[in-house]
């Protein structure tokens, strides 16, 4: 199916709908092919009509602010939908401590919100890379807090078009990963915080951002940590321990400040990340019989 033959089949659209769409761009390695097809919905509503006239044969693939992935060098089939801050980054202050937050909205901002509004708890947001649709399918997490601490409810999106609402025991969370259904796309999550001072609230968002910012390579095209730390073990001793600190593939890099970051050192292809990331887990397992999980996303063709 073309472009034409698509968009004849959604007349009510009001997203924008778009064919070989470039995806490098949205992601932080700025790598990887162009998407079939890519759909920027304008609100929720218009999600759900999109889903629900799809042919079921047109498979769908949901990025974020693409911090955490790698896009592969031939792109993506299908369509790809990417949230748009116009119609996902709401942002609002409940009854009861609670924050409503749209899935486009950066996890920075959210922390920032939360702050500004005196809601503890949400402070650790400031050290995730990525927004609040990602934190809420892998439970991302940072300096002692993740996201199944402080979600009461995540809204959806699923694949024939229908809206539904997860509670925090629905989501399954555990270490990086939810159950959450694979064909969800999430709108927003409502999250509890509590009573805090603006100021202490901020402080400890600053110790978290000096932290980052004294250990992390995060000025450099990276995905963020690279690998789960497995149970009993810190990923970036054992990538150290086997050696790889510093290492190479082309011009993908294991970063020298931090062996659970890969960085695109300018014009890397996402073969030579992705291959480099591989090479890394077969060493760290020759050296400790440890084999890493990605903790980064890879998708598309390679």
């Amino acid at each position: 199916m073309n472009l034409s033959g698509l968009s004849a089949l959604l007349p009510d659209l009001r997203g924008r709908l778009s064919a070989d769409e470039p995806l490098a761009p949205f992601t932080w390695f700025r790598v990887g092919g162009p998407a079939q097809f890519f759909f920027s919905p304008a609100d929720e509503a218009d999600l759900s009509y999109f889903l629900s006239r799809l042919p079921r044969d047109i498979p769908v693939t949901i990025i974020g602010l693409g911090s955490n992935l790698i896009i592969r060098d031939g792109g993506i089939p299908g369509v790809v939908i990417r949230l748009g801050a116009k119609g996902f980054g709401e942002i609002a202050v409940e009854a009861g401590e609670r924050l409503r937050v749209g899935a486009a909205v950066p996890d920075v901002k959210a922390a920032r919100a939360a702050a500004d509004a005196g809601l503890d708890g949400l402070a650790f947001y400031r050290g995730i890379p990525g927004g609040i649709g990602g934190a809420l399918r892998m439970n991302a997490g940072a300096h002692g807090g993740e996201t199944k601490d402080a979600l009461i409810e995540a809204r959806g999106v699923d694949r024939s078009g229908a809206v539904r609402v997860f509670s925090n025991a629905d989501m399954g969370f555990s270490y990086r990963h939810s159950e959450a259904p694979e064909d969800v796309i999430f709108t927003q999550a409502l999250f509890q915080g509590r009573k805090g001072d603006p100021q202490a609230i901020l402080a400890e968002m600053e110790r978290i951002t000096q932290a980052r910012e004294a250990s992390q390579p995060i000025r450099e095209k990276t995905g963020g940590s690279t690998f789960q730390n497995p149970p009993g073990h810190k990923a970036w001793q054992l990538i150290d321990a086997a050696g790889c600190r510093g290492l190479t593939l082309g011009d993908a890099q294991v970063s020298e400040m931090h062996c659970n970051f890969l960085i695109n050192r300018g014009r890397a292809a996402a073969a030579e990340i992705e291959g480099l990331g591989e090479e890394v887990r077969r060493r760290v397992q020759a050296a400790s019989g440890v084999l890493l999980q990605w903790e980064i996303k890879r998708i598309g063709v390679p």
